[in-house]
């Protein structure tokens, strides 16, 4: 007799888990149009984040005349700004995990908006400093906001390179984006455009934010009350260092006593905020992790790259500015930059492969030395025009390098445990932050300290009797010969041209000299970065070799 066969139902496939606790559990991919829409809004998020903290920095000078403060003073607005923004994203990952991911990109942009609203306000260096020290509060979600919106519509093997790719072009982009628009802005409204800018921008992130909301997973309780302990630490001595980085090279490190104090106290700070993270069964922080050989390479890697960076984000526009010119004469240089950075980011989409990074890090220090080589051979005379092939070559190099950066430390966090993504996301953005503030400080003391050594260079070989140093105090005087008829004043007015002169080629050297330096710590992070890939294929023959049992 024949048996009728039942067929059991088949087990059903347990459902994809998230990446991490509270994340988003896997979506499948968006249609293009609605991906295209969470990628258009990621960019806006990003753009508003960095255009807010990128307008200051490159309007300084313009800034501090309308609110009544010396260019010192003014550069406080910096600091106020990034010693909140450098911390904060530790315990926000935190609290989107918490709070929910939709709930936490809503409520971030409304206090954004708010905050921004509040600068119309703004009447005095007192105010303005108040402001934007919250303004930093309010932007640092905006970065890693930016970031889940440019990867919720990808698909998972695309999430590491167009996704990360793209999210780090928009961040790139900030700077040389505001360098084209800050100063048409400026010019019709002064500061209080840039700031009417700004709100439109949180505006429209607004919208979109609330149109397209983020896919939220379930919300884990992870904030105890000895993580904001130890976070209350980590604020304050992340905060103090970002305060003497950004103003120490300004007030200058040994002149006053507040810079060292604080130091101080930050590094103080940290210390105790570490001793009571290794204490803990559960960590804010791994610092037993962070400490590893593998992090410090990688935190040693991009702190480098920030430090040779730096060349081209502080010091050819510092440059430029000591010889006189204004921010109109800059926008064809940030045009060009903006264009290599774009062309970067999609070179990085198309190629960007786990094999591929070292390569790809290879051919990003490359550019970096032969652009640092070619700004070396400035002069007096030298204009933004003679340096845009030289900072095509940076940008499309600085471009080149973060997206594989980011993707490495990634997947080495993935293979420890979701668990540890967190204390790469701190430890990424911390190297940005910190590595920008820190490559501006080392750049502009390098070229402070190479300007005083080239000037008493100068100084001695141009001799108070010699005839051609006379002859030129002469021909400099006759420019005052119809305003000024004492010829003793006319020859002090010359005298004190000419120590100009002086001064100003004494800054071109220094600035060569930086350049050069820059140029050599690429080529020696090059050579590192070559003997770590043969030391690697030297190491993986061997392991083979000896795995089939073959001599190694």
């Amino acid at each position: 007799m024949n048996e009728a066969v039942q067929e059991r139902p088949a087990a059903a496939e347990p459902a994809p888990r998230p990446l991490y606790p509270g994340a988003a559990p896997p979506q499948p991919p968006k249609p293009l149009p609605q991906l295209l829409a969470y990628m258009f809004a990621a960019a806006v998020i990003g753009l508003t984040q960095g255009l807010g903290m990128s307008f200051i920095s490159v309007t300084i000078q313009q800034i501090a005349g309308p609110l009544k403060a010396t260019t010192a003073e003014a550069s406080w607005l910096m600091a106020a700004y990034l010693a909140p923004n450098a911390c904060l994203t530790l315990m926000l990952f935190k609290m989107r995990q918490q709070f929910g991911i939709r709930r936490f990109a809503e409520v971030s942009i409304v206090l954004f908006v708010l905050i921004n609203l509040a600068h119309l306000w703004v009447d005095s260096f007192q105010t303005a400093l108040i402001v934007r020290f919250f303004a930093g509060i309010a932007a640092a979600p905006m970065s890693s906001i930016s970031i889940l919106y440019m990867l919720e519509g990808l698909s998972r093997e695309r999430k590491m390179n167009i996704g990360l790719s793209s999210a780090m072009t928009v961040m790139l982009i900030s700077t040389p984006l505001a360098g084209v628009i800050a100063p048409y802005l400026f010019n019709h409204g002064g500061f209080k455009s840039l700031y009417i800018f700004e709100i439109g921008m949180a505006m429209l992130s607004l919208a979109l934010i609330f149109r397209l909301p983020l896919v939220s997973g379930e919300r884990v309780k992870v904030i105890s009350r000895y993580d904001l302990i130890s976070f209350g630490f980590l604020a304050f001595g992340m905060g103090a260092i970002t305060v003497v980085l950004s103003l120490g090279r300004i007030y200058w490190w040994t002149e006053v006593s507040w810079t060292g104090a604080l130091l101080i106290a930050g590094v103080a700070s940290l210390t105790v905020m570490a001793i009571i993270e290794l204490n803990r069964d559960d960590p804010l922080l791994d610092i037993r992790w962070l400490t590893s050989a593998e992090i410090i390479h990688f935190t040693g890697a991009l702190m480098i790259f920030r430090l040779i960076l730096a060349e081209q984000s502080t010091g050819v526009r510092s440059f430029f500015i000591m010889l006189g010119l204004s921010n109109e004469q800059f926008v064809g240089l940030y045009g060009i930059i903006l264009i290599a950075t774009l062309a970067a980011g999609m070179t990085c989409a198309m190629v960007l492969k786990p094999g591929r990074v070292a390569y790809m890090h290879g051919a990003a220090l490359v550019l970096l030395i032969i652009g640092s080589l070619l700004d070396s051979q400035a002069t007096v005379l030298t204009r933004p025009r003679d340096m845009f092939l030289s900072q095509t070559l940076i940008a499309f190099a600085s471009g080149l390098f973060m997206p594989p950066a980011m993707m490495i430390g990634f997947i080495a966090a993935l293979k420890r445990g979701p668990n540890y993504i967190l204390s790469f996301i701190i430890v990424f953005l911390t190297t940005q932050r910190l590595g920008a503030i820190l490559g501006s400080a080392l750049f502009g003391s390098f070229v402070t300290w190479r300007e005083q050594v080239h000037s008493a260079a100068l100084v001695q070989s141009l001799p108070a009797d010699s005839p051609l140093v006379s002859e030129r105090i002469g021909q400099l005087a006759g420019a005052y010969a119809p305003t000024i008829t004492d010829s003793v004043i006319r020859s002090a007015e010359g005298a004190a041209l000419l120590a100009q002169q002086v001064t100003r080629q004494a800054y071109v050297l220094a600035y060569n000299d930086a350049f050069r330096f820059t140029s050599l710590l690429a080529l020696l992070a090059l050579v590192i970065l070559i003997l770590d890939v043969l030391f690697e294929k030297w190491e993986s023959a061997r392991l083979r070799a000896k795995a089939e049992g073959l001599p190694a």
